[in-house]
């Protein structure tokens, strides 16, 4: 296993690598920022070797995000760019660090009897319901609102997540996996591979559980299989997790806490 350093200077490859197929990335000042499909968004990021991020640097990333109709957001890695954090506070952005794990010990769970695991295809009609489960987790973090209640999005901008998330896997840069109990969709994750100089990284993403059906072990046991998917050809494995509780259910999986994941965006503070 590398040592920290070489475990956080691959992710800061992997994010620097990630956009390039979708976007064209501008410089400003310090700052990377990914300018392309509004369906599948990315961040700005701290460039390697750019130097301090400032305030202004800031601003101009978000009126480049603004003009080119992406969200406005940043992310980057607080061991690597500590003086982010006041630069995105100074520029009117609410700033919110999660934990960042790296897969070190993976263990392989087994789901509930009567749950089905599938490896998600590009042509699957059922994606959008797929797409839901994770909406409403996410909406529903501490809730246990169920899945069926909600009315599947079929506006422009949903239909356009999908059919961005239908090329990706396509072309294998996402790979999604489901749960399904009773015909019904009941969990899903993904995790996204990138080949740097040779070298594959992956990073796990949108782990999901329908609230209604929380405390099950549905998250764990995706996780899991993500990690065993990703395994098969990726050198790292990784992820953030949304907060302290859902990064100890990661590290009782066989993930380790690493450093410190940092977004800012425009959300009104808490």
């Amino acid at each position: 296993m590398p040592t920290r350093p070489g475990l956080l200077e691959c992710i800061e490859r992997y994010y620097a690598a990630a956009p390039l197929p979708d976007a064209r990335i501008e410089v400003v000042g310090a700052l990377d920022v990914p300018i392309g499909d509004p369906a599948w968004p990315y961040s700005a990021r701290p460039r390697a070797g750019g130097g301090r991020v400032t305030e202004d640097d800031v601003r101009a990333a978000l009126a480049l995000q603004e003009n080119g109709g992406v969200p406005v957001a940043l992310e980057w890695v607080p061991e690597c760019s500590p003086e982010a954090a006041a630069a995105a506070r100074a520029a009117g952005l609410t700033v919110e660090e999660l934990p960042l794990l790296v897969a070190v010990d993976p263990l392989e769970l087994l789901f509930p009897a009567g749950v089905r695991l599938y490896v998600v295809g590009a042509d699957d009609p059922e994606l959008p319901h797929y797409q839901r489960v994770a909406a409403t987790a996410f909406a529903h973090p501490g809730g246990r609102a169920d899945v069926r209640d909600v009315p599947l999005d079929t506006s422009p901008d949903a239909r356009a997540r999908t059919a961005a998330l239908r090329e990706r896997i396509a072309a294998g840069r996402t790979v999604m996996m489901v749960a399904v109990e009773d015909g019904q969709p009941v969990a899903v994750g993904s995790h996204q591979p990138v080949d740097i100089g040779g070298s594959e990284i992956s990073e796990v993403v949108g782990v999901a559980t329908s609230p209604r059906l929380r405390g099950r072990g549905l998250g764990a046991g995706m996780a899991s299989a993500l990690v065993a998917h990703a395994r098969e050809t990726a050198d790292m494995v990784f992820l953030a997790a949304g907060d302290d509780d859902v990064a100890r259910v990661y590290e009782r999986v066989g993930f380790a806490r690493l450093a410190t994941a940092a977004v800012a965006d425009r959300r009104p503070a808490d």
